[in-house]
């Protein structure tokens, strides 16, 4: 028997504005040529440890990887010291990392980002307020979800799993040498 509860009021039964739908049900969509990328909206929030405000435009012209991510998220505890060591590997080439953790209390989150030695900064935002920035074309609902960002900040790839090293290397040395 299966069962399950709805009032009917979800974004499906109401016919919301969610429009992401994976092409095919892939996991790793890429967009190429670069003509065809397009942008995410104007990504902001505050530093999960400093509070100070963290914006997509203070990494102009860089390659960057937005990692969405939650101290609860069993895929993010594996995938995040992969990540880990890409950003140390990519770091002076060009590429910043930036995590935006979801749903999750403060604290718990500081912990998780302490005990794993990340480096990077992340948005803190339990609210998805600036999740939502993301806009229509590209996921908000899947944890974990990494996207990568073109120097001209153009959606590049988008992935809706858990990485490994070896999966972000060859997209990141491709990145890297466009113009």
């Amino acid at each position: 028997m299966v069962t399950g509860c709805t009032t009917g009021e979800d974004a499906v039964a109401q016919g919301g504005t969610f429009d992401f739908v994976s092409p095919g049900g892939q996991t790793a969509i890429f967009y190429d040529p670069p003509s065809t990328r397009g942008t995410i909206g104007d990504l902001s929030g505050p530093d999960l440890f400093t509070d100070t405000p963290i914006r997509l435009s203070d990494f102009t012209g860089k390659v960057v990887l937005i990692n969405v991510w939650g101290s609860w998220c069993a895929p993010c505890r594996t995938e995040t010291p992969e990540l880990e060591t890409v950003y140390t590997e990519y770091r002076d080439r060009g590429v910043q990392f930036l995590g935006i953790d979801v749903r999750d209390n403060r604290d718990t989150a500081r912990d998780f980002v302490t005990d794993r030695n990340v480096q990077y900064p992340s948005i803190f935002d339990p609210s998805l307020r600036s999740l939502i920035t993301l806009g229509r074309n590209y996921p908000t609902s899947v944890v974990p979800t990494t996207m990568v960002l073109d120097r001209q900040h153009r959606v590049a790839a988008v992935y809706l799993m858990a990485l490994l090293a070896e999966d972000l290397r060859p997209l990141l040395d491709r990145l890297t040498t466009e113009p």
